[in-house]
């Protein structure tokens, strides 16, 4: 009896050495592939290897991703391939390939900063092994994971089926930009003189409503008033719209990450 529980633990102590190392020899071969893909310029956002998109949309796309990118250090990378095994993933579900070309890519950034950020968003489309996968950075968690499965059964595989992919990439990205705009992401404080601004404005508004009712209006007062509201106006507005220009001016990498969030589907 002892000689069979001893050598039924040596089996299964064997069996977990084996497996350890089978861990500890496979793990870092799997992490370590690269994909054969070069990854787009900073603000070029689009990788259509399979001509899946039509000349026209290519510009919408990128300016919609453009306007994105720096309202919301958010960017959203469009890649289609005809095959995953074209480019080092024979064998490999869409959502490894895409985790793994994401981190590649670096897609987003990691930190706006000292604040953690990794937004970025990838979208990726197989064309030959019909499949589609939205891939987010970890800064997403998996809070929006119901969104982008509505995304891609709604918006993309839907067109994928008729064979139009022009059409779904184009309704997938314009979906995933709202999904993005919808997200908390903190603003910058206004600075004081915004308020000042706004105060001594109705301020004034009100003086000269009192003082018009009390004395009367000749001619001369209401021209005299209706320039300067004209020019105070015509400041403000222009000290406001300097304020809120600008925005993010980076490019689409810098050190992001997949969260695993996301979606994949099939045509």
């Amino acid at each position: 009896m002892n000689r069979a529980l001893t050598g039924g633990i040596n089996r299964i102590a064997s069996r977990l050495a084996a497996f350890c190392l089978l861990i500890m020899l496979s793990g870092p071969a799997v992490w370590s592939l690269e994909i054969s893909l070069e990854r787009p310029g900073e603000r070029e956002f689009i990788r259509d290897l399979a001509n899946l998109i039509d000349p026209p949309e290519v510009e919408s796309i990128r300016e919609l991703c453009d306007k994105l990118l720096t309202d919301k250090a958010t960017p959203i990378i469009v890649v289609t391939i005809d095959s995953m095994a074209l480019h080092g993933g024979a064998g490999m579900r869409i959502e490894t390939f895409s985790t793994l070309l994401f981190n590649q890519w670096e897609i987003g950034h990691a930190k706006l900063g000292e604040q953690d950020w990794n937004t970025g968003i990838l979208l990726l489309v197989s064309k030959g092994d019909r499949q589609a996968r939205i891939e987010l950075g970890a800064g997403w968690g998996h809070r929006e994971d119901a969104q982008s499965r509505r995304i891609m059964d709604g918006h993309i595989i839907y067109h994928f089926k008729q064979g139009r992919f022009s059409e779904g990439i184009v309704a997938g990205v314009e979906a995933l930009d709202k999904m993005a705009r919808q997200l908390e992401l903190p603003t910058r404080p206004r600075p004081w003189w915004h308020f000042a601004l706004v105060v001594g404005f109705i301020g004034l508004a009100i003086f000269t409503i009192v003082s018009l009712i009390k004395r009367g209006a000749s001619g001369w007062a209401w021209l005299f008033w209706g320039a300067v509201f004209t020019l105070l106006g015509f400041l403000l507005m222009q000290m406001l719209r300097s304020s809120s220009s600008g925005g993010f001016s980076g490019g689409s990498f810098g050190g992001g990450f997949s969260g695993g969030g996301g979606a994949s589907g099939s045509w």
